[in-house]
């Protein structure tokens, strides 16, 4: 039978040391390898903390700068995460800037257990909508499609083959706590494939070759938006794979659109007739 009893209470600890070792291995959440290891990932601000926390996101530990521990919104993130097992390391500004890169760091920082969700979950849900990325290179793109993902009230991301970590500083500060909102799924193009069979509305992705307005399509059904890598778009397989190949028209000199902007553009249309203000 499952222990159901209540983790212990975290530890609270005053740092500020820059060689101190718990310090250590959170800046060496920044590197891939590190993150890859072991499961974790840093976020940074008391909003993207407080995000996690009520949607009971697994936390290993906040990270507050000393002159902020006695505000109440601080005070009760750090409670909150430390009755869940969480530690609350109060440390100094050097700390802060050592940990988050940055010369004027946010005061708060968490950090998180990585989650992704199951194939079982790519589901149209109550949106109707999925989004999936064809090997994305570029965190801050990813970061901010989850960040509307979450705008639009569609279901969640699917990340197709080897693309950028979605768990990454960059990719986790463009999504504004978004992340903690939405499903994040992984697949390669096999297991995408077989999600796509089983997909229940239609397919749409976005195409330099597409021959239909991206406005004229009846998204009325389940809608699974595919959106290409930054360089190359879609591959043949996964071009295939679509109901639709659309375009959103340009009149200017630029041959292209940001990934993310594109994916915003669509996802608005997508979900025009669900929006009201």
């Amino acid at each position: 039978m499952a222990d159901a009893r209540p983790p212990r209470p975290g530890q609270v600890l005053t740092i500020t040391s820059l060689a101190n070792d718990r310090i250590k291995a959170i800046r060496a959440l920044a590197m891939p390898k590190e993150r890859r290891e072991t499961g974790l990932f840093l976020g940074e601000g008391l909003k993207l903390v407080t995000d996690a926390l009520e949607e009971r996101w697994p936390i290993d530990a906040v990270v507050h700068g000393l002159e902020v521990g006695d505000q109440p919104a601080v005070q009760r993130a750090a409670a909150t995460a430390r009755a869940r097992g969480a530690d609350i390391l109060q440390v100094s500004n050097a700390v802060l800037e050592k940990i988050s890169r940055r010369e004027n760091p946010q005061m708060v920082l968490g950090v998180f257990r990585q989650r992704l969700a199951d194939h079982a979950t790519v589901v149209p849900g109550e949106s109707g909508v999925w989004v999936a990325l064809e090997t994305p290179r570029d965190p801050g793109n990813v970061g901010t499609i989850i960040r509307t993902v979450d705008a639009v009230g569609a279901e969640g991301v699917i990340l197709v083959g080897p693309s950028v970590d979605p768990f990454s500083i960059e990719a986790v500060r463009a999504t504004m706590g978004s992340l903690f909102h939405v499903k994040l799924v992984r697949a390669n193009e096999a297991e995408f494939l077989a999600l796509r069979a089983g997909w229940p509305g239609i397919v749409v992705g976005t195409h330099l070759s597409g021959t239909e307005d991206y406005r004229g399509v009846d998204y009325g059904r389940p809608v699974l938006l595919l959106m290409g890598n930054e360089q190359s778009g879609l591959t043949a397989p996964l071009a295939a794979a679509c109901d639709h190949l659309v375009r959103i028209p340009q009149a200017g000199r630029a041959d292209s659109l940001n990934l993310a902007v594109a994916t915003g553009v669509m996802l608005f249309e997508v979900r025009r007739k669900a929006l009201a203000l």
